[in-house]
């Protein structure tokens, strides 16, 4: 699967994008599994309240399943202008 970061979710991480081999079964358990693999990762996703997430495209939740997604994009919360 295809994992994008965007804004301050990619500066802290180091990368724009990465694919990733996973058996999470929700984008929770998936945010779990980065999380654990550094403390880059873990201090990106340290507070969900300032991420969002889209699955292919669509804006989704955490307990969103990751049956049959070929990209998660992490970024925090846009505004108007």
């Amino acid at each position: 699967m295809q994992v994008l970061y965007f804004a301050w979710v990619r500066e802290r991480i180091g990368v724009p994008r990465e694919e990733v081999e996973t058996s999470a079964t929700t984008v929770a358990d998936l945010v779990a599994e980065l999380r654990g693999r550094e403390e880059r990762y873990d201090l990106a996703f340290s507070d969900m309240n300032a991420i969002r997430v889209a699955l292919d495209q669509e804006l989704s939740d955490l307990d969103a399943s990751l049956a049959g997604v070929r990209e998660i994009a992490f970024f925090p919360p846009m505004t108007g202008g």
